[in-house]
């Protein structure tokens, strides 16, 4: 069974408009294991876009709690229900992601019920629990290992980065973050890094696009992001295998094309560079 990662969406931000890319959601196969990293809008359609049943979802991992990142849980865990999950599966996420999920449950509670007195399901209810997500290293069975670092996203404080790996293979999501230098050693070696990124001269028009922000909306995509130029010195210095620049910012602006993120880019980085577009899919 090869390994390979899914970037199933690929913008930052909430915002979906004709024409745009999905919000961000990950399909990582490793060590045999299907793991989801993040339920933006499109998880379930894209998980299935790659052969995988929702029902074989061993993992979900939430990063942190910006709704580009986990809309789509509730959704998503249900539909795999209904396509024959019968087995637990392990969600792990941000402290107020069990919260959420209460508050799915009793919003879909009359067709749960119906389900279960009509159709002869096991109880959605008893399948799944919410694990809060931990800093440092944690073994998940079967050769998988998921090591977890906080990374720098205000005001959010619970926001954190990933690395998955099984036998010689390591892959590593930083989730939303500023640029850190921690972050280089996190990622040593790995063998591929997937890291959010920002072209600095598109982030004007981004934010005269949205039109129902003010001043802050760039304050904090300045302050919690990190321009593409600081990711591949990120990269370069933690020898990964390969890059690939995912929540990008913006995703869908058609005045700023692949041209401007490698003239960006430059000789910052040197190795195998992967621009994110829904459902790039990256063997590993």
């Amino acid at each position: 069974m090869e390994d390979f990662t899914v970037l199933i969406g690929s913008k930052g931000g909430p915002a979906i408009r004709p024409g745009s890319s999905m919000p961000t959601s990950n399909l990582l196969r490793l060590g045999g294991r299907n793991i989801v990293v993040d339920c933006g809008l499109g998880v379930s359609a894209g998980v299935v876009s790659q052969g995988v049943s929702l029902s074989e979802i061993d993992l979900i991992v939430i990063t942190h709690l910006h709704s580009d990142h986990y809309l789509e849980l509730g959704p998503m865990i249900h539909t795999a229900w209904t396509a024959g999950l019968k087995q637990p599966l392990r969600v792990i996420g941000p402290a107020g992601l069990d919260a959420y999920w209460d508050g799915f449950l009793a919003s879909m509670a009359f067709d749960i019920e119906l389900r279960l007195a009509d159709e002869g399901r096991p109880d959605l209810r008893a399948l799944i629990e919410i694990e809060e997500i931990t800093e440092g290293t944690t073994d998940l069975g079967g050769g998988l290992i998921l090591k977890v670092m906080r990374n720098v996203h205000p005001p959010i404080d619970d926001s954190f980065a990933l690395r998955f790996e099984a036998g010689e293979k390591a892959v590593v999501f930083s989730g939303d973050t500023a640029p850190m230098a921690e972050m280089a050693e996190f990622a040593r070696g790995a063998d591929l890094l997937v890291h959010e990124a920002m072209l600095l001269a598109a982030v004007d028009a981004l934010c005269a696009r949205v039109g129902n922000g003010d001043d802050r909306l760039k304050r904090h995509l300045l302050r919690s992001h990190s321009a593409v130029e600081e990711v591949a010195r990120i990269a370069t210095e933690a020898g990964v295998g390969a890059l690939a620049l995912n929540h990008l910012i913006p995703g869908d602006d058609p005045d700023f094309g692949p041209q401007h993120w490698h003239e960006a880019i430059g000789d910052l980085w040197r190795g195998p560079l992967h621009l994110g577009h829904d459902r790039l899919r990256i063997e590993i």
